[in-house]
């Protein structure tokens, strides 16, 4: 023994290495039957895959330049995380954008901008922004509701997202007047920090489903009295990240906690289908619509990405008939979003959001339908010019989800499918929440939105109007080529929005109908200079 302990104490460092390293070679060549590369290469081939590993990094943070990543580039990024921790948000010595490029938008500012009024009922919230129009009105629900923000979180699942992150996000749109959507996966004690709440109802009608899987209109009309947050329901069609495809929520993710929020069996698989097992058809969805309306008084509306058009013509032509169904539609675009999907699905099913909303905006329009709805954006719209744009097509509010998981400190890893994002946000992992402080990341999240909200407005003041509703197709011209053919909206999609009824942001405030216990809070809060960053 003490022989044995001489000779290892005598082998120096440098033989270790080697002997390490005949070790890897021997094993790559002889006992390795799944790597090419590291039979022919041995030791060497290691190299490639780490450097693969490392790819994504080394491309987000040293080789694309700021305007190259996808989903968001380096700037955008840059933006939402400085509004949010209200920091300088501006940028210096001109744009850095190819402003010649197709699909480049120009919104076109008024030779006077808009003067505010003296007696300005925003003193007191300089950056308060309501929507315009009230969901359920037009169809008499018992409960209308008008959003006291233009801007709110979209649909994201808990689980898909973790605790910590839910909660940061609803204290958020607390503090900023918003309302929150809960995805699919069921009303959660984080959704419950007194963010107003849109309940979505998705395939697999998890959080108001019965013992056997189907829906059940009792467990929602239980849930709706027992949470009085919930000021309105949406009904999800599809969504942008893998339209018309189901899903599998794998047994061994489901908690004790998910299995009761969700009401699904603990430790099983629980699919999702692609399709609803509610209702069938298009008269079908309307009748489920009425049903829901009538049972909790809510404003109900749908979610979808958008493809073929005969059923919307033909879901239109049945509203106009009836004078019923959705109170609201939630366009998504086809860019994907946060949800995992194949790429198949994220890359190539549905169409982009700015052709799915003129398609689906043009025929309600066509079915003196528009004025009866209210339109929301849901594509990459959390930023300002972009969001002028979409209004000027005819949105009413903006739903924003990767925006939104930025601001709580998403840093666009893309590992929000393999349950190890770094920051916490998109992971059931304990350990890997542990970074996020509830209290600091909402405030991140109220500044993103006020900071949202302010640019927002200025930008709506330099095109001559008080209120983002009033831009119209005329105000924004996009490039179509590389030549002399920039057009207008309505030059280029065919068609201009309806005049949306709009007496002056003052006579939004006090509207009985306004979410986000704005009237309840605004009093008791003072805004100055420094409340916001200028």
């Amino acid at each position: 023994m003490n022989n044995i302990l001489e000779f290892l104490s005598s082998i120096s460092w440098w033989q270790w290495v080697i002997f390490a390293i005949l070790v890897i070679a021997i094993k790559d060549v002889f006992f390795n039957k799944t790597h090419t590369i590291k039979h022919n290469f041995p030791v060497v081939g290691h190299f490639r895959y780490i450097l693969e590993s490392i790819g994504p990094e080394l491309r987000q943070y040293i080789v694309a330049n700021n305007r190259e990543e996808l989903p968001f580039n380096r700037i955008e990024r840059g933006w939402i995380y400085a509004s949010a921790k209200n920091e300088n948000n501006y940028e210096g010595f001109g744009t850095d954008q190819d402003i010649f490029q197709n699909n480049y938008i120009f919104v076109k500012n008024a030779m006077m901008p808009y003067k505010l009024p003296e007696n300005h009922i925003n003193k007191e919230d300089p950056y308060f922004l309501p929507c315009a129009k009230v969901m359920g009105l037009h169809h008499k629900r018992k409960k209308p509701f008008r959003p006291a923000s233009i801007i709110n979180v979209s649909a994201m699942s808990f689980g898909s997202l973790s605790a910590k992150a839910i909660s940061s996000l609803n204290e958020g749109v607390k503090k900023a007047y918003a309302y929150h959507n809960t995805g699919e996966g069921g009303l959660s004690p984080y959704h419950k920090h007194g963010g107003d709440i849109i309940f979505q109802i998705g395939t697999g009608y998890f959080g108001v489903r019965d013992e056997n899987g189907k829906f059940s209109v009792d467990h929602l009309v239980k849930l709706v009295e027992e949470n009085p947050c919930i000021r309105a329901i949406e009904v999800k069609l599809s969504q942008g990240a893998k339209p018309g495809k189901g899903g599998v929520l794998p047994g061994s993710k489901i908690t004790k906690e998910i299995a009761e929020i969700r009401k699904v069996p603990l430790g099983k698989d629980v699919v999702s289908p692609p399709y609803h097992t509610a209702f069938e058809g298009n008269q079908g969805l309307i009748d489920f619509i009425e049903e829901i309306a009538n049972k909790t008084g809510l404003p109900v509306g749908v979610k979808a990405a958008i493809g073929k058009l005969e059923g919307w013509e033909n879901i239109a032509k049945l509203m106009k008939e009836q004078d019923k169904g959705p109170d609201f539609i939630t366009v998504d675009g086809g860019e994907g979003g946060t949800g995992a999907a194949p790429p198949s699905f994220a890359d190539h099913v549905s169409v982009p959001w700015v052709y799915a909303f003129r398609n689906i905006y043009k025929i309600f329009k066509r079915n003196d339908l528009a004025d009866k709805i209210v339109f929301i954006g849901s594509g990459k719209l959390g930023f300002p010019s972009k969001a002028a744009m979409a209004f000027a097509m005819g949105v009413d509010c903006i739903n924003v989800a990767r925006e939104a998981m930025l601001s709580v400190g998403c840093i666009q890893a893309k590992s929000c499918h393999t349950n190890t994002c770094p920051t916490g946000v998109a992971t059931q992992s304990k350990w890997l929440q542990a970074g996020i402080n509830v209290k600091d990341k909402s405030e991140r999240v109220n500044y993103y939105f006020k900071n949202f909200r302010k640019e927002l407005l200025e930008v709506t003041h330099s095109s001559g109007y008080e209120h983002p509703c009033q831009f119209t197709m005329d105000d924004v011209d996009i490039n179509l080529s590389d030549q002399d053919f920039t057009k207008t909206l309505a030059a280029s999609y065919a068609y201009n929005k309806i005049k949306v009824p709009f007496e002056g942001v003052s006579s939004l405030q006090n509207c009985e109908y306004l979410g986000g216990n704005y009237n309840k809070q605004a009093s008791k809060k003072s805004f100055d200079k420094e409340d916001v960053r200028y």
